[in-house]
């Protein structure tokens, strides 16, 4: 059974840890998490409801729910967060907004102007229209720890996490960060129903209001662990965030080096080798201040730690 319960609340738009808690919760504590809509409360209500240009406000988009002091947490350890249930249902949308997307005014081309598609989502299932079915794979696209120093817009993303847009924080699935304050300073938001790889249109996923069902683990962290790790029942996956694209995969194959160097003792070079056979790699998300790569390796390649 879950423990708290953690409200919306008052949203915060950046990762700092200079915000006061919301909520304390231990290692171990299933608790729960209310999530709002990327934009706002005030927002998609009806499936007819059509969005303007005053309705987004940048960067005052995506908030989150937090910060969560995990009791016990300092510098130098792993927050390991596992993620039980992701819920979503009612409304949902998805839009198209001028200078937000993979094409903002491509070559001077004009780009559609404002449009947003509002879709049912009921038993897993997206309604994108009478006669195309979706199956629903919620998300949580903002989540992650307060940033060694300042504060990090939940629009943008780093070592910290933030707005990472990865489709493998999901149900079942653990997603672990370095911890660079006391507490940690754990904040979620920005609850997807449904992403395509480089969520190309912007806001491209079918973004809706979430409740999340959580676990957290602490433990020393890896030595070389620098940007956000996940762990599936089949995979382990390392991050990496950057512009130009590029960057952000070499810093993703990179943390996989590092991985499997450190905890499955296979030397760099022969790691770097092994990946060129079996990595699985791509693009999450290619609209956000720096974008988002991941690198997979299925779990059988692995010998056991």
């Amino acid at each position: 059974m879950a423990g708290q319960v953690i409200r919306k609340g008052d949203l915060k738009y950046a990762l700092a840890a200079t915000d006061s808690f919301v909520a304390e919760v231990g290692p171990g504590e299933i608790f729960e998490v209310e999530t709002e809509l990327n934009i706002g409360g005030h927002l998609i209500h009806s499936l007819n409801e059509k969005l303007k240009h005053s309705d987004v406000t940048l960067p005052f988009c995506n908030p989150a729910t937090g910060p969560i002091r995990v009791r016990g947490a300092k510098p130098g350890d792993m927050l390991t967060v596992e993620v039980i249930e992701v819920g979503v249902h009612g409304l949902g949308f998805t839009a198209l907004w001028p200078g937000i997307g993979i094409f903002p005014d491509w070559v001077r081309r004009e780009e559609f102007g404002i449009q947003n598609r509002n879709v049912r989502v009921e038993k897993g299932i997206v309604h994108w229209s009478d006669t195309l079915k979706l199956e629903a794979k919620p998300m949580i696209g903002v989540i992650g720890v307060a940033p060694v120093a300042g504060g990090v817009l939940t629009i943008d993303n780093g070592t910290h996490g933030g707005n990472l847009d990865i489709q493998e924080v999901t149900n079942g699935n653990k997603v672990m960060f370095p911890i660079f304050q006391e507490g940690a300073y754990l904040y979620c938001g920005d609850v997807h129903a449904l992403q395509g790889d480089a969520e190309c249109n912007g806001m491209g996923a079918i973004e809706i209001r979430g409740h999340l069902r959580l676990r957290l683990g602490l433990s020393p962290a890896p030595k070389r662990l620098i940007w956000p790790r996940l762990e599936t029942p089949t995979h382990i996956c390392t991050v990496g965030c950057a512009r130009p694209l590029d960057d952000a995969l070499r810093i993703a194959f990179e943390e996989m080096v590092y991985w499997l160097e450190e905890s499955y003792r296979i030397p760099a070079p022969e790691a770097y080798m092994l990946l060129g056979q079996i990595a699985e790699a791509r693009c999450t998300q290619m609209v956000n201040p720096k974008y988002t790569y991941v690198c997979k390796v299925d779990k059988r390649y692995l010998p056991k730690r």
